[in-house]
């Protein structure tokens, strides 16, 4: 399993590329002021605003302008320190995950990313997703991740003053890995044991609602009522609707 996560990763990343890029084709018509984001894995390390691209390594964040597609020009590089991990752009910020904690940067000039704050937490894996004021953390105790953890958990941090985030709920998890939200859902990928969908009616207080054990669940990309899932093997799909339930539709293998 350790060889075949990696790529299930890459294969999700792929399809996150792609649906990065249709969005940006898709709203390459709007002269409105927010910056216009595609969709993405919460363990990606790569996102897109507008005609900027931004790629996260292990100790960097990157910035590029894309608007020429055939000539990239690198735009600006923010060094980070050790252990960066994901990045997730909303709406005039990005949200990047380290093992220690997680950068909040201002993209209102996109090629021109601004430092914010660092929110700090105990040694973890650290993806996150945004929406609205709250954002949403996965801390997963491991060899690689939390070493001498004591607990996995999924925790909620007030990011409404983006200069001051603060925890305001945490609850504990299995293995937790990737996350996705849209309104009033959240999906939490539980690595071999699977995803679990919560309502977040209450985002202060997330609510297990299902849980999946079909397939091994690493990261996932909602858009639209419809799932992207990293699982064994390969990316499935499914459509979920308002009653809280869930369609599976279709494998798209990763070899």
């Amino acid at each position: 399993m350790k060889k075949l996560i990696p790529l299930l990763f890459l294969g999700l990343a792929a399809i996150g590329l792609m649906l990065l890029l249709n969005a940006c084709n898709e709203n390459s018509g709007d002269s409105g002021p927010s910056p216009q984001t595609g969709a993405g894995g919460s363990m990606a390390r790569f996102a897109i605003t507008d005609n900027t691209l931004y790629i996260v390594s292990k100790q960097s964040l990157e910035v590029y302008d894309i608007n020429d597609g055939g000539n990239p020009a690198k735009a600006a590089t923010r060094n980070l320190g050790v252990g960066i991990e994901t990045i997730f752009p909303y709406q005039k910020n990005l949200f990047i995950g380290a093992m220690d904690g997680m950068y909040i940067y201002n993209n209102a000039k996109p090629n021109d990313p601004k430092f914010l704050t660092k929110y700090t937490h105990v040694l973890s894996c650290d993806p996150v997703v945004v929406q609205g004021r709250y954002a949403y953390v996965t801390l997963r105790t491991g060899v690689n991740c939390r070493p001498g953890g004591s607990f996995s958990s999924l925790d909620v941090v007030d990011i409404s003053d983006p200069e001051k985030p603060q925890m305001v709920g945490s609850q504990r998890m299995d293995s937790p890995y990737g996350l996705g939200v849209s309104g009033n859902k959240l999906f939490v990928c539980e690595g071999d044991r699977g995803f679990k969908m919560m309502d977040i009616t209450d985002p202060k207080a997330p609510v297990q609602k299902q849980f999946f054990r079909d397939v091994p669940a690493y990261d996932v990309i909602v858009r639209n009522n419809h799932l992207i899932v990293t699982g064994n093997g390969g990316l499935y799909q499914y459509n979920y609707d308002d009653s809280d339930s869930i369609t599976y539709l279709s494998k798209i293998p990763v070899l």
